[in-house]
């Protein structure tokens, strides 16, 4: 019963630990600098792209907020980058 306890118990432990690390996010425009090419240019988007795109996905509606990313971020070319990193663009 006590091998089954512990087993739990570090289960929670481990999972609870990756459930905050997950959630934690640092927004930092720079991070989506990989793709810019993409954004701009008739390129494919690096694996690097989709990486950092993935990773800064919580933060994309405050950049669009920003007038500077918002023309890139709003172009259909942004778009195309997230369709082909296969990640779920925000409806801001």
């Amino acid at each position: 019963m006590r091998s089954v306890f512990f087993v739990v118990f570090c289960a929670v432990v481990l999972f609870s630990g990756e459930t905050r690390t997950a959630e934690a996010v640092t927004c930092n425009p720079t991070e989506l600098s990989p793709c810019l090419p993409a954004f701009v240019l008739p390129v494919h988007p690096t694996a690097v792209c989709c990486r950092k795109l993935k990773k800064q996905q919580p933060c994309l509606c405050e950049y669009m907020k920003d007038p500077r990313l918002k023309p890139y971020l709003e172009s259909p070319k942004a778009k195309g980058v997230a369709s082909y990193c296969k990640i779920t663009w925000p409806q801001c």
